[in-house]
């Protein structure tokens, strides 16, 4: 089994989903006593949302960097990093080190696109809703097109992941605005939401949507769980269109 590298904590409560979610793919896959190796690199969220709010992008690939040679000297063959929003900084990454690496946006864009589908809702914070770096690895990538709530709608996703769901706290009210929101964009032509923050998960699942949902998280680690498990004598990663199996 291979050895996978996780640059976490942003925020640990979506790296612990991450961290069920690839153990019991492989226990599912290999056994009842089988689990994954992996590697968690725990970042304090609260040095990385600083530089995410002073719009400091260089020192955070910065610290994504620094983070991923931390884990390639511990013996990561691959990495990860466990949220979308840092995925903006990416390239600081695969420029540090010579590692695969698995990028979220690519575990949901093989979904979409194996489900047949090319105009998606995108909810994210602010950062993937606006900044537009996400959209474009879509549509350059996978030739799908996203929309995003309007303005209003965009503050209040934003401060609920942040004030609530990287705090642990779940609001019905929240989940309300949320399937509001999918609604809306469903309206508008999307074929399916993408919950495009590691946390939406802890909130959000199908039942609460009127489109098919493509949950990150889930996505991200059905594809750690084809890394780990694959050989490593030139195997690729690969990216299945079924998230792994949540937990109960």
């Amino acid at each position: 089994m291979r050895t996978l590298g996780l640059i976490g904590g942003m925020s640990w409560e979506s790296t612990a989903l991450s961290y069920q979610w690839i153990n019991r793919g492989v226990r599912d896959r290999r056994g009842p006593l089988c689990s994954a190796h992996l590697l968690i690199d725990s970042l304090n969220f609260a040095d990385i949302v600083a530089l995410q709010r002073a719009g400091d992008w260089t020192r955070a690939g910065e610290a994504m960097a620094s983070s991923a040679r931390r884990l390639q000297r511990a013996g990561a063959h691959g990495l990860l990093i466990a949220t979308n929003t840092m995925h903006k900084v990416a390239a600081a990454v695969t420029d540090a080190v010579p590692l695969p690496f698995l990028h979220i946006a690519d575990s949901t864009g093989h979904a979409i696109r194996a489900a047949g589908l090319d105009t998606v809702a995108l909810l994210g914070t602010a950062f993937t809703m606006e900044d537009g770096f996400y959209q474009r690895y879509l549509r350059e990538k996978f030739d799908i097109h996203c929309l995003v709530p309007e303005a209003e709608q965009r503050r209040e996703v934003h401060r609920v992941i942040f004030d609530e769901l990287c705090a642990g706290i779940r609001c019905q009210t929240s989940r309300a605005m949320f399937c509001e929101a999918i609604a809306q964009l469903a309206r508008q032509g999307a074929q399916a939401a993408i919950l495009g923050c590691t946390e939406i998960a802890l909130l959000v699942e199908q039942s609460d949507s009127p489109i098919p949902v493509f949950d990150t998280t889930a996505l991200h680690a059905a594809a750690a769980v084809e890394f780990c498990l694959a050989s490593n004598e030139g195997k690729s990663c690969a990216h299945p269109a079924s998230p792994a199996s949540p937990p109960a």
